[in-house]
């Protein structure tokens, strides 16, 4: 059920600390390697978010033993050969990352499963993990020859490839390489502009020997991955809407502490300080499994910048916050090369130029990104979220500096990765 929520902030500063949930690509690959591998994992700092839980549900169904107790969650595996075939379909709910990893992770067992989920998911393309997948021998049929759920995947042995990348997507890099475990041979992915590597790091965690090198990652199939702890750092994509908020909103000091700051993942801080926020980064432990850091932000005088070419691979869930921290920006702000944005949860293009510009927002949509001129004066509007977690989130900050009430049609969308997120609103606000 949707559930729309009014938004009605008046001349509020944010003032505090707040710890932001945890990580949500860690999250999920906590329980795929827990699974994966032989014996007993821990994971603290689990993100009880929506798409995290559907892929413990799914790997429930093959059997795997997994407990959670409150953010610690325990997984006992004998290893991916006792793993069940389902009686039921696996599904992913509004989780592309669970979606297409498994696809990689089940194609090499000896299984026949089916996968679904949402209406959202229903549209996303899966092809582009499929067609590298069928090169390995993988069997995978479904709507459109693949492209669309629901998936049917008939295990198989697979054979490594050397692959290189048509586009920077952790989630294609990732389900290649998790098919490679069972492939064999040495398989290869070639990026021409590095993605999220939290699969590899994690893989490393679990005792697989890899190799990257200069955007190419290689290593050898067969190997056994062995149980561990894994600590999930704060979500830095989370964390995002609130260093947007403490930058926009006036005679705001807010501090996140145990933020992940991958650098895969960590462009919006760069976006921040090339637009002159005023922040501070302290990291805890740049040679953990994950670094973490602990940012500071203040109200800031902002300028427009121009974000393009590498960077928006390490920052493309940010984008729609980024694009509202622009509109309070002095100058034109322009993003380009973000074509991916068109096959996220929504495109996101399209929706974050419609909803900003209903609030009185300068902006314009391109064929890869947006242009926005600022600074602009924000006014209250029915907002739609189309469902997408990130829309709801960019939505409710607007609501901390728009002059009249936002209302968003469905609050609930943001469970997806921040079921506290309105909670941590209210903690940091001072009327």
């Amino acid at each position: 059920m949707s559930s729309a929520k009014k938004l009605d902030f008046k001349n509020v500063s944010l003032q505090g600390s707040i710890t932001v949930p945890g990580d949500k690509s860690i999250s999920h690959r906590s329980i795929m390697f827990g699974s994966i591998a032989k014996g007993k994992t821990t994971v603290s700092g689990f993100l009880l978010g929506d798409d995290c839980l559907s892929t413990i549900d799914c790997f429930r169904k093959l059997g795997v033993e997994i407990e959670v107790d409150g953010t610690n969650v325990t997984i006992n595996s004998a290893g991916m050969d006792s793993w069940e075939e389902p009686k039921e379909v696996l599904y992913t709910g509004n989780s592309g990352t669970t979606t297409r990893l498994m696809l990689g992770i089940l194609s090499g067992t000896k299984l026949h499963t089916v996968m679904t989920g949402d209406a959202s998911i229903g549209r996303r393309p899966m092809r582009r993990v499929a067609d590298p997948l069928r090169l390995m021998g993988a069997k995978i049929s479904g709507r459109d020859n693949g492209q669309f759920t629901p998936l049917a995947i008939q295990g198989t042995q697979l054979t490594a490839i050397d692959y290189t990348m048509p586009v920077a997507s952790a989630q294609v890099k990732s389900a290649i390489l998790l098919a490679g475990l069972r492939a064999e041979g040495t398989t290869v992915v070639r990026e021409q502009e590095v993605s999220r590597d939290h699969t590899e790091r994690m893989l490393r965690q679990f005792g697989a020997i890899i190799d990257v090198q200069d955007g190419v990652v290689s290593f050898k199939g067969g190997q056994q991955l062995q149980a561990t702890h894994v600590n999930v750092p704060g979500d830095i994509s989370s964390a995002a809407f609130f260093l947007v908020a403490g930058a926009i909103v006036p005679n705001s000091n807010i501090v996140l502490k145990n933020v992940g700051v991958n650098p895969t993942r960590a462009g919006i801080i760069e976006v921040l300080e090339k637009m002159g926020a005023n922040m501070s980064v302290q990291v805890e432990d740049e040679n953990a499994a994950e670094p973490t850091a602990t940012i500071s932000i203040k109200s800031s005088q902002l300028q427009a910048t121009t974000i393009e070419g590498d960077i928006i691979p390490r920052l493309i869930d940010e984008i729609p916050i980024i694009a509202l921290l622009a509109t309070q920006a002095e100058g034109t702000t322009v993003i380009r090369n973000a074509e991916e944005l068109k096959v996220k949860e929504t495109d996101r293009i399209t929706a974050v130029v419609t909803e900003l510009k209903k609030l009185g927002a300068n902006i314009e949509a391109t064929d890869d990104g947006m242009i926005i001129q600022g600074p602009t004066n924000l006014y209250g509007a029915n907002l739609q979220t189309y469902g997408d977690h990130r829309i709801g989130m960019m939505s409710a900050i607007a609501a901390l500096i728009s002059s009249s009430p936002i209302e968003i049609d469905d609050a609930d969308c943001i469970a997806v990765s921040y079921p506290s997120f309105f909670e941590h609103v209210e903690e940091l606000l001072v009327k």
